[in-house]
């Protein structure tokens, strides 16, 4: 068993991604430097066990910022939808795109996705929010309660000495 450097979880040898944080390992780092002879025949690209490396949490969450943006995005734009009769669908568009972008750079820096996974989400969004219909709200807001306890179960209490230096 190996400690991950980032969140010090217990992890088995052969994980290349820690599935508490998703941050790689050293055994994904040496894997990444065997010469080609010895490479594995699979692609490093090859997201087959994204889920098992990764945690449940990390695939399928979202930050909890995002998903209330999205949620208060979605409310400003169709609540009022009755009262201006569909002009605000006009709206819909460029706003999924602002709110894709949003998504992406949030997934990156807040909740440490990769390119592609702050990709596929923030396009997910985008599109969710460019419908004319609540989706977003039906759909954002499981993806950040599972984001917010990946995120306070990533968040453990550090257990270091503090040293008194008032000799």
């Amino acid at each position: 068993m190996l400690a991950c450097a980032n969140c010090h979880t217990q992890i088995h040898e052969a994980c290349r991604f820690c599935p508490m944080c998703g941050q790689p390992t050293s055994s994904a780092a040496q894997s990444y430097a065997m010469p080609r002879s010895q490479a594995p025949a699979y692609s490093l690209a090859d997201n087959r066990g994204a889920l098992h490396q990764r945690g449940f949490g990390q695939v399928f969450g979202l930050d909890p910022r995002v998903a209330f943006l999205t949620v208060v995005v979605d409310a400003m734009l169709f609540g009022g939808d009755v009262a201006t009769m569909g002009a605000g669908v006009l709206l819909s568009v460029p706003v999924g795109v602002v709110l894709g972008v949003i998504t992406y750079k949030a997934q990156r820096r807040w909740y440490g996705d990769d390119r592609e996974s702050a990709f596929i989400k923030g396009l997910v969004v985008g599109l969710l929010t460019a419908i004319p219909t609540s989706l977003p709200g039906l759909l954002t807001v499981p993806s950040g309660i599972i984001g917010l306890a990946h995120m306070l179960r990533r968040k453990k209490p550090d257990n270091s000495l503090v040293i008194d230096r008032t000799l």
